[in-house]
């Protein structure tokens, strides 16, 4: 894998484009001249972007075929485009969208992959086999924590089928409006949470006592949750207990009553539709639109015509793309969600006096991305090009296999865990900048949109995507390589880089609600 070369390299993405970006390790000094006579007349640093052609004041510039911002000054052929000379377009109106328009071309189907996956009495499939422990209420996170460090001391090494111990623990349960209309998401998320197939059905909940989420309500869930059937022994409640040590005796003897159901559990062959993936990004840059994203999006596609179920999410990050999604809804109905649910995200910002443009970090801009509106364009790639056939709120679980379009916000963290909660067993994460992201929940491959990212983080990436900015490969290559490897570690034959350090960011289930 080379991430260097010494040839003028920049990346055209369509046709109608009038700024392209820098390829090259640390950029290109002024006075470069590129092999179709371009010159810079400044120094660009690598994936920034260069006009390539004149751009008056008030004009379009250009990417992806899209309007990702106007010239704030006269941009001179040659010269960098960054932030200062860049002012943000408003985001698509949400009532002047086609719905269902484009008809999308369904590829034949992709038969007889299998990966080695644990089923459920449910029907769902696992990628792992883990004690998930559920609280209904943060005030036990503590006592929960210093109980699975026990269990994975103690006892994991007797049931040695069993891959670990996961304490879900959250910020909720008690000092919130808990009957506030947005309550629904946490509630939601938490219940669901317990069911993630990669947890085998072995729902245990340690509650306080006084919270006001109460476990029968959280057993129950919302409207549009199936109640969880609990034994009344897989309920410890600490106001109950008589000390510490009879708190731990008692988690660690319900535990254990798992472990010895779970340890019973073997993998087998099913068909590669069983898998249930995320797609996310983070730490993203110029590069991330042109070689990671798309490459998950030809993976994308792989996975449907097998049948499998694969979500993208991020709100704020497709916002500014979403008229290039709401023609790909499968029907009209479909259409309608994802706009209910990016109203229901304009509206949540408006409250607290932001927008989306509050989404864009300074690495992403470090790393040539001007605005959310660019962002957005690379973002929305890992969609691929199949039909969205379903809108999730944040927390719900799928109804249907194929591409799902499941909505959260764009934190890493919140975005991962609310996709556990919708149900994934594995994820996939690109970035740009690099990150050391890990879930302990679901398998997490992580992939860089540059070279000298994997290079760097040797022992971090599990796949990198920069062989296609130098033409060393194509997105259909490292998308299939992909795939391969999501297969791979959904069977535990191989193993991501996070799995191996155990580098486990904690949970933060989205809590829109007030708290009190």
């Amino acid at each position: 894998m080379e991430s260097h070369t010494s040839k003028p390299l920049y990346i055209k993405i369509k046709d109608i484009d009038n700024v392209a970006i820098v390829v090259n390790d640390n950029g290109l000094p002024k006075g470069t001249v590129f092999s179709d006579g371009l010159k810079l007349i400044e120094h660009i640093p690598q994936g920034h972007k260069v006009a390539l052609n004149n751009i008056d004041q008030g004009n379009a510039i250009i990417r992806y075929g899209e309007i990702i911002g106007y010239a704030k000054v006269n941009i001179k052929k040659g010269s960098w485009i960054n932030e200062s000379v860049t002012e943000m377009p408003n985001a698509p109106e949400l009532n002047e969208l086609p719905i269902a328009t484009k008809k999308v071309q369904e590829l034949p189907p992709l038969d007889g992959y299998t990966f080695e996956g644990y089923r459920n009495a449910d029907g769902s499939v696992g990628t792992r086999n883990i004690l998930g422990i559920t609280m209904s209420v943060n005030c036990v996170s503590g006592v929960v924590e210093y109980v699975a460090k026990i269990i994975e001391q103690d006892l994991l090494p007797k049931y040695p089928n069993v891959d670990g111990v996961v304490a879900l623990t959250h910020l909720y349960g008690c000092g919130v409006a808990i009957d506030a209309p947005a309550a629904i998401v946490p509630i939601r998320s938490i219940h669901n949470l317990a069911k993630n197939p990669n947890f085998g059905g072995e729902i245990m909940v340690v509650s306080l006592g006084c919270e006001k989420l109460q476990p029968e309500r959280l057993l129950k869930g919302t409207q549009d949750t199936i109640p969880i059937k609990l034994l009344e022994d897989d309920l410890v409640t600490l106001q109950d207990e008589h000390g510490f040590k009879a708190m731990v005796d008692h988690i660690l003897n319900v535990a254990e009553k798992h472990l010895q159901r779970l340890n019973q559990r073997k993998r087998e062959t099913v068909p590669a539709s069983e898998l249930v993936i995320g797609m996310q990004c983070g730490g993203s840059d110029a590069f991330s639109g042109v070689t990671s994203n798309p490459s998950v999006g030809f993976a994308s596609d792989l996975l449907v015509r097998c049948g499998a179920t694969v979500m993208f999410s991020e709100v704020t990050e497709v916002r500014d793309g979403i008229h290039l999604l709401t023609p790909r809804a499968a029907n009209e109905e479909v259409g309608k969600a994802l706009i209910r649910e990016m109203q229901w995200y304009d509206d949540y910002l408006a409250a607290g006096k932001v927008d989306r443009s509050a989404n864009t970090t300074p690495g992403n801009k470090k790393g040539g991305l001007n605005n959310i509106v660019e962002k957005a364009m690379g973002s929305i790639a890992k969609s691929g090009t199949s039909s969205i056939v379903e809108v999730l709120s944040p927390g719900q679980r799928p109804t249907k296999k194929g591409l799902i379009f499941a909505a959260t916000p764009a934190s890493d963290f919140v975005c991962g865990a609310q996709q556990v909660a919708s149900g994934i067993t594995l994820q996939v994460f690109t970035t740009g900048r690099g990150t050391p992201y890990g879930l302990a929940m679901v398998p997490v491959i992580k992939m860089s949109s540059r070279n000298i990212v994997a290079e760097q983080w040797f022992d971090l990436i599990d796949i990198s995507a920069g062989d296609i900015a130098l033409g060393k490969a194509t997105i259909e290559d490292i998308g299939w390589r992909l795939f391969h490897l999501i297969l791979d570690v959904a069977s535990g034959r191989k193993k991501p880089w996070s799995d191996h350090w155990r580098l486990y960011n904690p949970l933060a289930i989205f809590n829109p609600a007030p708290i009190t």
